[in-house]
């Protein structure tokens, strides 16, 4: 992408809200945060053991004004002071997606305002940009959230490679399952990692697997049919399960997984840059593994603070600047895609 400078500043209204959080943001000229406010329904949906869509859709309803009028607020201004109003369009689920894409083209259209519809993954790849000033494309990125697991070369912004992606279940999603297995509840990802660091990581030892012909491919269906497997044979021989031993056992092979694949492609590929993004990339045994391994490795590692690592709105903002200054512009036919693949518009 070529990137086109200007001289004024560029103010992004963005708005966020493909799963579970309602957020808006304002981010001045695609770095520099000057508001950014979530809204998350993370109790609600405890009680029910993970997101239920049409709750999540209602509370969207109930939150999303009052979020953008505060994300304003706190910037400091009005709409009139907005250059464009920026809002995930996909992936995620359908019913979330569309209250943030009818409140966009809504507030767009009513403050003459150019729309632009941003990609969920380049959010998240794009949270990078906000608290390091020298990192620019070309990159390696590891995404790991609750639906997403891939490995993307940055070749510039707004323009990606995929090297890699799960074959089956997500890395957060995992984190889920086994964490309900185990009886830690919802969210799963963050009570692993709270756990396990109570535990030994190397106390069982789990399986990590190799996708043939596709090295930066991941799967971690086996591994979580192996830590089942593991319980459901405890629990027949009545065998007491260490849980923060399993816990970080469990996390020790996914982390091991994602780290290696990532130092891999960089070195293999070489570039000397590597950066992580999603829910999952806020996980403690992931950060401090990938920091060790690519200062053995002699590459430059990037990761966001936790909170913009989880859904947000700043990383859309952060994503629409870029998109912005190069002449991308969204119509009012704007709709919702649940299922869009990184690289597509």
């Amino acid at each position: 992408m070529k990137i086109h400078a200007t001289d004024e500043d560029v103010y992004i209204l963005a708005i966020e809200s493909s799963c579970d959080e309602t957020a808006a943001a304002v981010v001045k000229n695609g770095r520099q945060v000057l508001s950014n406010v979530i809204s998350s329904q993370i109790d609600l949906h405890t009680l029910y053991g993970g997101v239920v869509p049409e709750i999540a859709s209602r509370k969207h309803i109930e939150k999303i004004n009052p979020v953008i009028e505060t994300a304003l607020k706190d910037a400091e201004m009005t709409l009139n002071d907005i250059t464009a109003v920026a809002v995930t369009y996909g992936p995620g689920l359908v019913g979330a997606l569309l209250v943030g894409v009818a409140e966009a083209k809504a507030i767009a259209y009513a403050a003459k305002k150019p729309l632009v519809g941003v990609h969920h993954i380049e959010g998240h790849i794009s949270a990078n940009f906000i608290e390091h000033p020298d990192l620019e494309p070309p990159f390696v990125c590891l995404v790991v959230s609750g639906g997403h697991t891939h490995l993307v070369v940055v070749k510039d912004y707004g323009e990606f490679e995929i090297l890699g992606r799960t074959r089956d279940d997500a890395a957060g999603e995992a984190f889920d399952k086994v964490a309900r297995a185990v009886g830690l509840g919802y969210p799963g990802g963050p009570k692993i990692d709270k756990t396990a660091r109570e535990g030994n990581k190397k106390a069982i030892h789990f399986p990590r697997a190799k996708v043939d012909g596709s090295p930066y491919d991941f799967s971690f269906s086996g591994l979580k049919s192996a830590v089942l497997n593991y319980i459901n044979h405890a629990q027949m021989t009545s065998e007491e399960i260490a849980v923060p031993d399993l816990a970080a056992s469990f996390q020790y092979a996914v982390v091991d997984v994602l780290v290696s694949h990532t130092v891999q492609a960089a070195k293999e590929l070489g570039y000397p840059n590597v950066a992580m993004a999603g829910g999952v990339a806020s996980n403690s045994e992931l950060r401090a593994e990938m920091k060790k391994a690519c200062k053995k490795a002699g590459l430059q590692f990037y990761y966001p603070s936790p909170i913009f690592c989880t859904d947000n709105a700043a990383m859309i903002g952060a994503a629409a600047y870029y998109e912005y200054i190069n002449g991308a512009r969204s119509g009012w036919d704007l709709n919702a895609v649940p299922y869009l693949k990184l690289g597509e518009r």
